[in-house]
């Protein structure tokens, strides 16, 4: 594999073009301004020197996001030290890393499912924790953002893929996870969900970067996506696990609640949505998460309507 410094030769001398490999999506992906550097290993598939990385050793809360586009790729509690001189994690979030295996055949590639940025390489078998996988990733293609600028919101408004869908393209969302709350049955699966007898909501449990966008500022965007006002459903999506719910994690956040809708009582509209403290939050199966994305279509009922 190309070092760092050879790819920055490279391009120091006009050989290796970054913009080539990325076509005309560079601008659209690249939303934070990269140095050579991580264009290099990002964009060109470097890989940075062993033990140089600024998170080889970083062992702090929080989550770890994709340098280029931001989405959420590893939480820290998924992270050890492996010893082998880059950052290792031995799972990620839902869909969030795509394996691409090398043209040579003998390794697996790891990239981000959302822009295709270059993470590093996955391996199996090696029987260092009880998920026997390291994810071996290059600090360079990273940003961690600690535990205190993170906040979660938990939202049901219908069938849960098109809420992700929308709700997680809005900047300052780092991760948007299809799944079942509200209800006393454990760990319960769509079908059961589906009949109506659990309790549950499809809902989804957004975390955010509250230093760029505010729980209220999520919530604006949950009302704006759905029809609140609709009491039997979501659309053509008629049952009681398809209903509109703001689901509070503290009294901060009901407060919040409260406030956004007074808002729109405010503008004449009459709010369906129930207002309930979370309460465990089940992940959906694997083939629910990121659904209109890997499928690469629209929501049916689900889109922006500007009202705040």
């Amino acid at each position: 594999m190309k070092t760092v410094k050879i790819i920055l030769t490279a391009l120091a001398v006009g050989c290796f073009s970054v913009s080539n490999l990325l076509g005309g999506n560079f601008k659209e992906m690249n939303r934070e301004k990269l140095t050579p550097q991580e264009e290099a290993v990002i964009w060109g598939k470097a890989t940075e020197a062993p033990y140089s990385g600024e998170y080889d050793k970083l062992f702090k809360d929080g989550i770890y996001v994709c340098k280029a586009c931001g989405a959420a790729l590893y939480r820290s509690t998924d992270k050890f030290d492996s010893g082998c001189g880059w950052p290792a994690f031995d799972d990620a979030f839902p869909n969030a890393v795509k394996r691409v295996p090398d043209p040579d055949g003998r390794r697996t590639e790891i990239v981000c499912a959302r822009c295709g940025a270059h993470l590093g390489h996955v391996f199996e078998g090696e029987r260092l924790t009880d998920k026997n996988t390291r994810h071996c990733v290059n600090s360079i293609s990273m940003k961690f953002i600690p535990a205190e600028n993170i906040e979660t919101a938990i939202v049901a408004g219908g069938c849960f893929w098109g809420v992700e869908e929308l709700m997680r393209k809005q900047d300052g969302v780092l991760s948007v996870v299809s799944g079942y709350t509200g209800g006393k049955t454990e760990n319960p699966g769509y079908r059961e969900v589906c009949s109506g007898g659990t309790g549950h909501l499809e809902a989804v449990e957004v975390l955010f970067d509250k230093t760029k966008i505010s729980y209220p500022e999520v919530l604006k965007l949950f009302f704006e996506i759905h029809d609140f006002t609709q009491t039997n459903g979501q659309g053509p999506d008629l049952g009681p696990q398809y209903l509109s719910a703001v689901f509070y994690l503290n009294d901060a956040q009901r407060q919040a609640a409260e406030g956004v809708v007074k808002q729109l009582e405010a503008k004449g509209y009459k709010v369906a949505t129930a207002l309930k403290k979370a309460s465990k939050f089940w992940q959906a199966e694997d083939y629910h998460q990121r659904y209109y994305e890997r499928k690469g279509s629209q929501p049916y009922c689900h889109m922006r309507k500007k009202i705040f």
